[in-house]
């Protein structure tokens, strides 16, 4: 992707919708609020959030209640999402973050774009998704061929092909940890993460982005390292959504640190 494509996409999805939705409230400088959907009932909001973001910025947070990341899992969930977002907007949310990657893409992009629109359209705040937000981080890293490292199984893995592909990229690798619930396994540690990326990346010697998709996934502390380690930039679930959302609220989406997209905002 050329530079100035790139320039023009920063330019597009830029400070301008979230300055508008939060009028007077911006303007006297008061903390801007970010509604968090997750896919979990009950998630606090992720310590990354306050490691990306220590200021300017409050999150809420309120989740659907999914029990397995598979198709079925979601159907049963993803029409409490619209409600949840009504319900940030009432706790004072500014603007609305859908934190499920696979919860969004599963029906594909166009599921997708109607759900943010839905949710603008009930709560009247600029809202996004997680898969908004990956693909985002990688027009705006210049990533069009990806290795993608994921959780989940093959028939999400499959489901996530096809929704990069509506979306104009190229998928040359993808490799998933198979996981449906979380519980079922030790926490996934970040050296299974770098080597998961690694892998995913070496036998996709053409890729030009690293993708990680889901969200419960803390790689926060790997983008930098993963980044160095393969030469690419590296675009994933949980900490390119928080840039994605805090970008609505009128602010840069900075966090100096955590690799090449967030590193300049």
């Amino acid at each position: 992707m050329a530079a100035r494509s790139r320039r023009e996409f920063l330019r597009m999805t830029g400070a301008g919708a979230g300055f508008l939705a939060l009028g007077a409230d911006f303007a006297r400088g008061t903390d801007r609020a970010l509604g968090l959907i997750f896919p979990p009932a009950n998630t606090p909001v992720p310590p990354e959030a306050h490691r990306m973001y220590p200021s300017g910025v409050r999150f809420l947070s309120t989740g659907v209640g999914l029990e397995r990341m598979t198709p079925e899992g979601y159907d049963k969930v993803v029409d409490r999402i619209v409600p949840a977002a009504k319900q940030l907007a009432r706790e004072g949310a500014n603007a609305i973050d859908v934190m499920g990657t696979s919860l969004t893409f599963y029906r594909g992009a166009a599921f997708n774009d109607q759900l943010q629109t839905t949710i603008r359209k009930a709560t009247g705040l600029p809202a996004t998704t997680m898969s908004t937000a990956i693909v985002e981080g990688l027009r705006a890293v210049g990533g069009e061929h990806l290795a993608v490292a994921t959780a989940y199984n093959e028939q999400v893995n499959q489901r996530l092909e096809v929704f990069l592909r509506e979306c104009g990229f190229e998928v040359l690798r993808i490799q998933g940890m198979g996981i449906e619930r979380f519980e079922d396994r030790p926490p996934v540690t970040d050296d299974e993460l770098l080597a998961l990326g690694t892998s995913v990346w070496k036998g996709a010697s053409k890729a030009d982005a690293i993708l990680i998709s889901c969200g419960a996934l803390r790689t926060l502390g790997i983008l930098a390292p993963l980044e160095q380690r393969c030469g690419v930039p590296v675009v994933s679930s949980l900490p390119h959504a928080l840039w994605a959302g805090v970008r609505l609220l009128g602010l840069s989406g900075r966090a100096p640190g955590y690799g090449m997209l967030l590193e300049r905002g």
